[in-house]
Order: C-alpha cells, then sequence, then structure tokens
C-alpha cells in the first residue's frame, strides 16, 4: 500500500554537513517522508562518506546530489526555506508548509550564510531548549510538513508496509 502523495515537490539542502552518519540519517528521513532529492555542499561529507548509515539504502532511490552552492538548486516553481536558529525566524508549529519547497538547513558547527537567508521565502526554526543535531532537525521539519499537510494514511496497512521484518507484534484484546 502506498503513502497518500500530494503532487508537491519536496527537496532538502544541506549546507556542508559535518558527518556523514547525520547524512545518512537524512537519507534515511528523506525516505520515509517522501523527499524527492538531498542536495549538499562542502567536502566534508565526501571525505567521510564510507562511514554512512543509510542502513534502508535510500540513496538508490532518491539522489543524493553534491552542490558547489546551495543557491544551485534554487528554482522558481518552489518556495525556500530556511531552517535555523536565527533571530526573526517563525516558530515551526505556527509555520504552513508550501506544497512545493526547498528546505536548507545549515551545518550543524555553523549557520545558514546570510546572503541565502535573504533569499529565503520563509525562515523556520523548532522551538527547543539547546540545539538538535541535522538529522533530528530534518526528521521533526518533514514530520510536521507530513502531519499539516496530511500526506499519511491511517491504519494496519502502513504499520506492516513500514516496520522492520522482526516486527510483528499485535495489539490483542
Amino acid at each position: 500500500m502506498a503513502n497518500i502523495r500530494l503532487n508537491s515537490k519536496v527537496e532538502v539542502g544541506l549546507i556542508n554537513p559535518k558527518s556523514p552518519s547525520n547524512v545518512g540519517a537524512v537519507m534515511r528521513a528523506a525516505g520515509c517522508y517522501q523527499v524527492d532529492k538531498v542536495y549538499y555542499t562542502g567536502k566534508r561529507y565526501e571525505n567521510a562518506a564510507k562511514f554512512s548509515t543509510d542502513t534502508k539504502n535510500i540513496k538508490d532511490k532518491i539522489p543524493l546530489i553534491a552542490l558547489e552552492e546551495i543557491t544551485d538548486a534554487i528554482f522558481n516553481d518552489r518556495k525556500i526555506i530556511c531552517v535555523d536558529l536565527v533571530e526573526g525566524a517563525t516558530p515551526l508549529p505556527y509555520f504552513e508548509h508550501p506544497e512545493n519547497a526547498l528546505y536548507i538547513f545549515g551545518p550543524e558547527d555553523g549557520t545558514i550564510p546570510q546572503p541565502i537567508i535573504n533569499k529565503a521565502d520563509a525562515v523556520v526554526y523548532i522551538p527547543t531548549v539547546g540545539c538538535m543535531n541535522l538529522a533530528a532537525t530534518v526528521n521533526v521539519l518533514l514530520y510536521d510538513r507530513m502531519t499539516k499537510l496530511n500526506n499519511f494514511q491511517l491504519g494496519d496497512g502502513v504499520i506492516k508496509q513500514s516496520r522492520d521484518k522482526n516486527n510483528r507484534t499485535k495489539i490483542l484484546r
């Protein structure tokens, strides 16, 4: 059974991600939340990519594309949403996701450059005490998008399709 899918385009841009484990976890999130493409900049990921944690081999289904500049992924048919702890940003609970979006995330040990923030249609932050790592931030953002756009199905069919092969647990009444 396939997930419900809006006629939308969802892409993720990672600016100079720090660790391959985070990129692997972002790719897994991309598979879970129906992302079309993931872009990244910088050399840190490439230098350590052999340690990736993409345990579901999502990179075989969703393109992971290296770019010189994240702005190379900006096209007119989608909104640019920067996700970072930036003063003046909109808290995620109050944000309305556009149908077509490129979500740009900064590095864990830095921030999204000001010129990219200036080009954004919106800047969003996730209210927390402290900051989350890159993969956790991507997961929370994409989950929020899925639920707010009602882009999911309910019931045992999606549970059976999504769970690990070693999980056959049921609620017995």
